[in-house]
Formats: C-alpha cells, sequence, structure tokens
C-alpha cells in the first residue's frame, strides 16, 4: 500500500520544524505533530481578518463572479455561512502572506472558499454540517506557505524538482492543519491532503480515487477559478464558456464529479435554474488561451496546475 512520505520539511508560522523531509505520515506521526506544544494561538473570524470582505467584494465584482454571486438572497445567505467560520490566527496571517506577495493565491483561495459554500448550499442541507464543510475552503491551499514564493510565481515552465516542491504544498496542508487545529481527522486537513486528487485515481498525492463530497466540492471550485483567473504561467485566462466546457470534459471522463459540475453549471445561468434542471452539454465552442503552459513542465515531464 502507498504511503504519505513528505519530499520536504514543514515548518510552522514561527519557522519551527514539525515534520524532517522523508517523514512518513503514519497515524503515530500525526497525532505527535497535532500535539506539538506551541504557545497560546488565538482564533478569530475569517471575515473580521483584515481586508477579507471588502476584497471578496470587489472580487465579486469581476465577470464571472458577478453573474455566480448577484442576488441580495445568494450574498446574504454565503455572507450569514461564511461569517460563522472561525479559525487559528496563524492560518489567517498565511492568508496575509499570500496577499503580499502572491496575490494570485489570496484571491484563489478566497474565491475557493465563497464558491464551495454556493455549491455546498444545494447538496448539504444540515447547516451544522455545513459549516464543518466549508471549512475547508479558506485552507485548502495552506501549504503553500511552505512552497518558496519564486515557485509559486513563475512564468514559465516548472522544472521537475519545482514541480515536486509545489506538489509538497498537499501534504504540507495536511499537516500544518493538523498541527493548529490539534487534530489529524479533522475535515479540512484530510481535503488539502486530497484536493488534487481526482475521482478516477489520476492525481496526486498518492494517485488514489477520490470519493468525498466536500474534495468533490473543493475540487471543482479549485480547478474552475484555476482557468478562469490570471495565472503567472499564461498571458490571459480561460473564457468562462471554455473553462465550464473542460469542466464538463473532465466531469465526463470521471476525473472529477459530475453532480458537483452541474452545479457548478447552474450557478452561472442568469436564469438561475435548479442544478437537478441543468443539462451538460459535451459541445465544445471554446478555445484555450494561447500561449499557455498550464500543465507543462521543462521538457520531458508532466505537471498539474499550481
Amino acid at each position: 500500500m502507498s504511503e504519505y512520505r513528505l519530499t520536504h520539511s514543514v515548518t510552522d508560522h514561527r519557522g519551527d520544524l514539525l515534520l524532517d523531509a522523508g517523514t512518513v505520515l503514519s497515524r503515530e506521526a500525526m497525532q505527535s505533530v497535532a500535539c506539538v506544544a506551541t504557545a497560546s494561538i488565538g482564533t478569530c473570524r475569517l471575515m473580521d481578518f483584515y481586508q477579507v470582505g471588502s476584497d471578496l467584494n470587489d472580487f465579486f465584482a469581476a465577470p464571472p463572479y458577478d453573474v455566480i454571486f448577484k442576488g441580495t438572497d445568494r450574498m446574504r445567505a454565503l455572507l450569514d455561512i461564511a461569517g460563522e467560520v472561525t479559525m487559528p490566527e496563524p492560518l489567517l496571517e498565511a492568508l496575509y502572506h499570500f496577499r503580499k506577495l502572491d496575490f494570485y493565491t489570496y484571491r484563489h483561495t478566497l474565491l475557493v472558499f465563497a464558491l464551495s459554500i454556493l455549491i455546498t448550499r444545494e447538496l448539504i442541507a444540515d447547516r451544522t454540517a455545513m459549516i464543518q464543510e466549508v471549512l475547508a475552503g479558506p485552507v485548502h491551499d495552506i501549504g503553500k506557505r511552505c512552497v518558496p514564493i519564486e515557485i509559486l510565481t513563475k512564468e514559465t515552465p516548472l522544472t521537475p524538482s519545482e514541480l515536486e516542491h509545489l506538489h509538497h504544498h498537499t501534504l504540507a496542508g495536511y499537516v500544518l492543519l493538523s498541527h493548529y487545529f490539534r487534530d489529524p481527522d479533522i475535515l479540512a486537513a484530510r481535503v488539502a491532503r486530497d484536493h488534487h486528487e481526482r475521482k478516477d485515481g489520476s492525481g496526486y498525492p498518492l494517485g488514489i480515487a477520490m470519493d468525498s463530497l466536500t474534495t468533490d466540492i473543493i475540487m471543482v471550485s479549485d480547478v474552475y477559478d484555476a482557468l478562469i483567473s490570471p495565472r503567472p504561467y499564461r498571458k490571459s485566462s480561460y473564457d468562462n464558456r471554455t473553462a465550464l466546457e473542460e469542466m464538463i470534459r473532465q466531469a465526463e471522463t470521471g476525473s472529477i464529479s459530475h453532480t458537483v459540475v452541474r452545479v457548478l453549471v447552474a450557478l452561472n445561468r442568469r436564469s438561475r435554474p435548479h442544478f437537478s434542471q441543468c443539462v451538460l452539454s459535451a459541445e465544445e465552442r471554446g478555445a484555450p488561451p494561447e500561449d499557455n503552459v498550464y500543465g507543462t513542465t521543462q521538457p520531458n515531464e508532466k505537471n498539474g496546475p499550481h
């Protein structure tokens, strides 16, 4: 059986070592990192931290999010749920780190969070369960705090070693969230670890077939925003039609959740249909952006999205 093994060390927000490179993330290792003693750590509501609320409003104003988040009822429900999300302060400080040094990752993290709330509302009725589910959104990429900024913002294809370091963010996030929440079994930690796995086993870090609704929601939100947003490695983004066509293609091949993609498509419709009434068309009329190095590394290697 494959095992989770760190390719690089993981340090906390103070730079203190949590686990060395090469560590196998066994049950014992994860319980140990969850119990590492630190100075008292406070918590804070995400929406009260720095400029999160105002930044989200700015992000919602840009297409296609201006359609997705349009409507008083939809926005009220989103902000009501988001307002209940409380996090350890070091995780919020990591968001601030990205805001200063890698604004794409900051913006992406918040939009994946917001989009995952809308999707979760359509698929999960229980409010308590919903709050637990959406907590994974603002921290799914927190492991990128352990990846050099030079790699995250690189405008040319990654080298194999840079790609390995980038992929490290999934397990680094698992370790960090287990540590700060003091619980290796918390859903947010498992989603951080698994959000680049795929339903057909084509993802990483282990290449296992993923079957988790929360991971499916974050997975779809993550890929969608990656396609339609500015990225360091391409001159222009996917237009919304082409992005949705790509999401449908991946759903049809069994890589990502067909149901979650249907919800995403319904959210993009101005007529506001229920996702159960939304038919996914396999017709492709869009075209990916030119000069796009998404999915490539330097010669003879394969890459996944940043």
